[in-house]
């Protein structure tokens, strides 16, 4: 070991010579430069010349002390302090006299050397200990010290809502009926605590609230909060993964110890996955020990605290597959609140909670825009009923119709239009085609939802157009001939560009990946394969941020399953190929309504498509 190279560690000065240097600053100061500075503002004549300014009458004012008689000299108009040697001068007193002079004299030096010390040089240097003790602070805060700071050791940093200030009902919360329901008897505890300690009964120590993003997990939480009008502590999992070791155990003590002190209330922990991950020994092995310390220290607090008191833990998360089993036993996380997409009626009354803050017009039906939005989130339809706003002020109007709540739809599906985008018109051409083999092939199958809207304007999502399909009512279960009409959509545009210009373009790339999925997920998940029967071949994690299937199977039967998936698939192709070569009339009359229009919608496709054929030839129809 070379220990030449070493550098030394430089030594940490202490704060007192800091303050012995600034103090004897202080006292130079006070002793050498403040009085030289107000020497130099005084000006020092002769007698003589002080005289001469008597008889002239331009002296207004003297003081004559022991040493010194200081005077006001006027001079051009402008007064100036100035001094002169005192001198043995009997008649000095009537030449002032004469003169119309103001006369007084200095008093004489009274107060001790202790109090001119204590004066001079005691009083400033602790007046520079006060600002040098709060500048000390302010650089702490700046450098990390403040909220959420590197040198908060120990402080949970949790947001405190009052109860004046949370303001959030359950009138406020649409769309979570059952959620509400579950959560409504936390409330009940806390307002009537006595008739479940009555019975015996105690409250559960922990609500998990479980789903997708944007689905409103954190406002129940402050709903629960509003309408048990109690204080509300609201901490992110991330603000107690500290960069040392036994900060965050620190800030999950603080935390439970301010909830004690401010009992009955209740402490909302946000995306709790971020410190509750299941432990699997990393931690000995170089993993992030940190992590488990405040994980340990969580669950130590949630078994300690008396849940009689009125603290009541709600979490939140969208990856409960990810959790520590100990978190979730009885005990800690009692029970377990799944906050889902809401229903088509949900969805409705989260549109109509969140149009009452904008201005829309009296024709606008929630029950349409509700269809449309399916599988829409409740942050999305928020987000919805906002850009539909938006729309009317672009266009100069004072209220949102219908038309814009459904263009808001497809801005949140597909982007915005992309207006600098301008198709070739042979482009334009392919795209018809493209869309109405989509609209074509779902409309000749059974149990496929009507077409609402088709267009071949460019999206910011890239997309060059899209045919939109609305379910006359909500579906929780799917046939095996549902999901094969499905594929069979999916490929009915490349179906499309090869009957009629007898060649394929890249626009069927996510038609492709989301037949692909679908007819992936009916052989390995749900058993719609005669040779895999009921076996499942794939495991799906994360099942609320899209889910991430695993292959759970050999090599060999993943290639038999690549097999099938390829097989179902290209049945599904040559069906709808089929379907368009028995429709190619109507296939070309509805292509070229939407290249003049580039958008129509489904009542106009319907329209078309129920009546008699035009007489229109394959070659006018192909041709640009």
């Amino acid at each position: 070991m070379n220990l030449g190279n070493k550098k030394p560690e430089k030594r940490q000065i202490p704060m007192y010579v800091y303050y012995i240097i600034v103090a004897a600053v202080i006292i130079i100061l006070n002793w050498i430069v403040f009085p030289a500075i107000s020497q130099r503002s005084v000006i020092t004549t002769d007698y003589s010349t002080f005289l001469n300014n008597v008889e002239r009458q331009n002296v207004s004012e003297v003081t004559v002390d022991d040493n010194y008689i200081y005077y006001v000299a006027r001079k051009d108009g402008v007064d100036t302090m100035c001094r002169t040697v005192r001198m043995d001068d009997p008649n000095l007193v009537e030449r002032l006299d004469a003169a119309g002079v103001n006369m007084s004299a200095a008093e004489p030096q009274t107060q001790s050397i202790f109090l001119t010390l204590i004066l001079s040089y005691a009083i400033p240097i602790v007046i520079f200990v006060l600002i040098g003790r709060w500048l000390s602070k302010k650089m702490m805060n700046s450098m990390g010290g403040g909220p959420g700071g590197m040198m908060s050791f120990g402080k949970s940093n949790a947001k405190v809502y009052v109860k004046s200030s949370t303001g959030i009902k359950f009138t406020d919360v649409a769309g979570e009926d059952e959620a509400k329901e579950l959560l409504t008897e936390i409330v009940d505890y806390l307002h009537n605590p006595g008739k479940y300690s009555e019975i015996g009964a105690s409250m559960p120590k922990g609500a998990l609230l479980v789903g997708p993003p944007g689905t409103g997990k954190t406002l129940l939480a402050k709903a629960v909060a509003g309408e048990a009008e109690v204080p509300f502590f609201s901490i992110s999992g991330s603000e107690f993964v500290e960069m040392f070791v036994g900060m965050g155990a620190a800030k999950v003590r603080d935390l439970f110890k301010q909830a004690n002190e401010k009992a009955p209330c209740i402490v909302f922990i946000d995306e709790i996955d971020t410190i509750g991950k299941k432990r699997d020994g990393a931690g000995f092995t170089g993993g992030n020990d940190e992590r488990e310390q405040t994980l340990n220290q969580l669950l130590t607090e949630m078994d300690g605290f008396d849940s009689s008191k009125g603290v009541v833990i709600l979490a939140a998360t969208n990856r409960p597959d990810s959790l520590d089993p100990a978190l979730l036993r009885p005990g800690r996380f009692d029970r377990r609140i799944p906050v889902e997409l809401p229903d088509l009626q949900g969805r409705e009354e989260i549109l109509r909670v969140h149009a009452k803050k904008i201005k829309i017009a009296d024709s606008v039906r929630f029950d349409e825009i509700a269809k449309a939005a399916a599988g829409a989130s409740g942050a999305e339809l928020a987000n919805i009923v906002n850009e539909a706003a938006l729309r009317a002020v672009r266009d100069g109007r004072k209220f949102a119709t219908q038309a814009d709540f459904e263009e808001s739809i497809e801005v949140v599906i597909a982007g915005y239009q992309k207006k600098n985008r301008v198709l070739s018109n042979k482009e334009k051409l392919i795209v018809s085609y493209h869309e109405i083999g989509h609209a074509l092939v779902a409309a000749k199958q059974t149990d496929s939802a009507p077409v609402h809207k088709i267009t071949i304007i460019p999206r910011t999502s890239g997309a060059l157009g899209y045919t939109m399909q609305v379910d006359e009512q909500e579906h929780y279960l799917m046939t095996k001939e549902e999901l094969e009409n499905k594929i069979a959509t999916f490929t009915g545009g490349r179906a499309a560009e090869e009957l009629i210009f007898h060649s394929i373009t890249t626009g069927a790339a996510n038609d492709i990946e989301q037949a692909t999925k679908l007819a992936r997920a009916m052989i390995s998940r749900y058993g719609m394969s005669d040779e895999f029967d009921m076996v499942a071949m794939e495991n799906i994690s994360n099942q609320y941020l899209g889910g991430d299937a695993s292959l759970a199977c050999s090599f060999e039967t993943q290639t038999l399953l690549d097999k099938k998936v390829v097989e179902l698939v290209r049945a599904q192709h040559e069906k709808a190929m089929k379907i368009l070569q028995e429709n190619i009339g109507k296939l070309h009359e509805l292509a070229k309504y939407l290249y003049e229009q580039e958008t129509i919608t489904g009542e106009e496709f319907m329209k078309i498509l129920q009546q008699p054929l035009a007489a229109v030839t394959d070659g006018q129809a192909a041709q640009d």
